[in-house]
């Protein structure tokens, strides 16, 4: 489980594999809190989502990389084969609401996942 706050100073953005599940495959759910009450930031549930993996989450970013002012999280996730290729999920998170935008999967193991966010963005 991750946990990252957002630039708000007051969101949290909870990442986590699926209860149970093996770390190779499964599920993981990105949750979405308010965090009225810094005390307990994880009280004020807002929105989330499940999603497949197909590995474990390695990491989770917040940047803007397409400088539009508005974030994006990043939800990279570590194939557990002989490859050890990323998968980068990328989430929109305004207006109380988690969106994914896009995904792309089987990016070489030593990728810089803002990098080819950037990059990306940049095509679209």
């Amino acid at each position: 489980m991750q946990q990252l706050p957002l630039p708000d100073n007051r969101s949290v953005i909870q990442v986590a594999e699926g209860d149970n599940e093996p770390r190779s495959i499964g599920s993981y759910s990105i949750r979405l809190y308010g965090g009225s009450n810094p005390d307990f930031p994880l009280d004020d549930f807002i929105a989330g989502q499940i999603y497949p993996r197909d590995g474990s989450i390695e990491r989770v970013l917040n940047t803007d990389a397409d400088g539009d002012g508005n974030g994006e999280v990043v939800v990279v996730s570590r194939s557990a084969g002989s490859g050890g290729y990323l998968t980068m999920d990328v989430f929109s998170w305004q207006n109380r609401q988690i969106k994914r935008i896009f995904s792309i999967s089987d990016l070489p193991p030593k990728t810089d996942p803002l990098r080819e966010l950037k990059r990306l963005m940049r095509k679209r």
